[in-house]
């Protein structure tokens, strides 16, 4: 897959098993900051259904939850999944959910925010995931993808996010879904720079 794609990993092999664990705890330290800025971004607070693509061990949703919104996370990894629910204490407004950016287990219209932090890259499809999107969100529901600012060329670790060029393909790509108030912003998540790219349903 060309490294320009949005989604140039999709082909990484998941987060399945004892590793796919292992990797949920190194996510519950180092996911809150990207979480917090998603929640300013969106302004989720009660009265809004946010959707968590590719939640992971579900600290995003959490935060969410924290400012009263109503939470429904989605992953296609069960061993992270059951790390969300094992950290994850009486809270009754956060529905946990075993699927993927394509194929989301939500009712249609039925959500004012879907959001993917840190997991566009990883989507098999972003086109169908962008469309997804569109149809559990209500009119004037927002969409927010987060993405760690790699630079071009990047290998490894470091390529696990986008350039400013893969940042503008996704937005280009709501816009030609009929998505609007399109907007790339380079932020700050902590110390790491990200990429933010949001949309609204019209």
């Amino acid at each position: 897959m060309s490294d320009l794609a949005v989604n140039h990993h999709a082909d990484h092999h998941g987060f399945s098993g004892v590793p796919g664990s292992l990797f949920a705890l190194v996510f519950l330290l180092t996911g809150r900051a990207s979480a917090k800025l998603a929640a300013v971004l969106t302004g989720a607070a009660a009265g809004d259904h946010v959707v968590d693509v590719g939640c992971g061990p579900g600290t995003a949703a959490r935060v969410a939850a924290s400012n009263g919104a109503r939470v429904t996370g989605v992953d296609p990894s069960a061993s992270m999944l059951r790390v969300a629910r094992a950290v994850t204490r009486r809270r009754a407004a956060i529905s946990w959910a075993e699927g993927s950016a394509e194929s989301l287990p939500v009712a249609d219209g039925s959500a004012t925010v879907v959001w993917a932090l840190a997991t566009v890259h990883h989507w098999q499809d972003v086109d169908a995931g962008i469309a997804e999107a569109q149809r559990v969100l209500a009119p004037g529901g927002r969409l927010l993808a987060v993405e760690r600012q790699s630079p071009p060329g990047a290998t490894v670790i470091a390529s696990h996010g986008w350039t400013r060029d893969q940042a503008e393909a996704f937005a280009a790509l709501c816009r030609s879904k009929g998505m609007v108030d399109v907007d790339v912003e380079n932020r700050h998540a902590g110390r790491k720079a990200v990429w933010a790219v949001s949309a609204t349903l019209r």
